[in-house]
């Protein structure tokens, strides 16, 4: 199954007193980047997410998380007062007031903006059962995502198939003009060398085997035999079940490869043109290659 390594999912539930909203999405990365933000009081369940995440076969893409968790019934929660940071936090507002001769209006609920002079705790006996609350969202949104990366994959698989056809069609128009490319080649070497002696005598035999040489050198069967064998492999690893992303990205350099071995090679217009088009379709699967896991 292709996948791609963009992705969105989204779930919300109302669990054990607890309103739960959970939203991944995710970029392409070279590898797997995963990171999860949570309120400060679930902080303790960002490794189960992470651990979560793992076992669901992702394996690229830069992952985020996000958790909200709204409190509607407060079992075990307690909010404590950080007394000695409120105090300096205080303490600086008025000197704020006094050097800049502004307004000493602070109260209680300006001084409560700042949410870092409280300190929410939990009681530890409740981490499994939060843990369990935020779980089966977890699993919601994981599954919706998959599901998203696998559309999009999808979509991106028949697009790659469509250009790798079209590359083997145009290989296979130039197997034909690369064999008559060889024998004009022959033929133009013969004669020009045939023109530089003048009538100097010379061994036909050598002349004809000097000149079956160099003509064999631009001949490109061994390049044409082995990009229809990468073909057959692209395919088999577009069918795999893992993630293929590297795969693919290392068997198209090998194709591309061959390709600009096959354009050096050949001495013929219409070969070249062909190469040209060739390559202008492996950039664009190359492009469609780099977004998948």
């Amino acid at each position: 199954m292709i996948r791609s390594m963009t992705g969105y999912g989204r779930a919300k539930r109302e669990i054990g007193g607890r309103n739960i909203l959970v939203e991944i999405k995710s970029v392409n990365n070279r590898y797997l980047d995963c990171s999860v933000k949570l309120p400060k009081i679930f902080g303790f369940l960002e490794d189960k997410i992470k651990s979560y995440i793992s076992t669901k076969g992702i394996s690229r893409g830069k992952i985020e998380i996000y958790v909200s968790i709204d409190i509607l019934e407060e079992i075990g929660v307690s909010v404590e007062l950080d007394s000695a940071y409120t105090a300096s936090y205080i303490a600086a507002l008025r000197r704020l007031a006094n050097e800049f001769h502004l307004p000493d209006d602070i109260t209680v609920m300006s001084v409560a903006a700042n949410r870092d002079i409280f300190a929410v705790k939990k009681a530890d006996e409740d981490m499994e059962k939060e843990w369990s609350c935020v779980l089966p969202v977890l699993e919601e949104a994981t599954s919706a995502f998959i599901s998203a990366r696998e559309r999009e994959g999808a979509n991106m698989k028949a697009d790659i198939e469509a250009k790798k056809r079209r590359v083997e069609e145009l290989v296979e128009q130039i197997a034909p003009l690369s064999a008559a490319d060889v024998k004009n080649q022959y033929n133009k070497i013969k004669t020009r060398i045939k023109q530089l002696i003048g009538d100097v005598t010379v061994d036909e035999a050598r002349l004809i085997t000097e000149s079956a040489v160099f003509a064999d050198k631009i001949a490109i069967d061994e390049e044409l035999v082995r990009l229809r064998s990468h073909f057959e492999a692209f395919d088999s690893i577009l069918a795999s079940d893992v993630p293929v992303g590297r795969k693919l990205d290392f068997l198209l350099q090998e194709i591309n490869r061959e390709t600009n071995t096959i354009g050096s090679k050949a001495c013929d217009l219409e070969i070249a043109k062909l190469v040209v088009e060739i390559k202008s379709e492996l950039e664009k699967i190359r492009e469609q290659i780099q977004n998948i896991e």
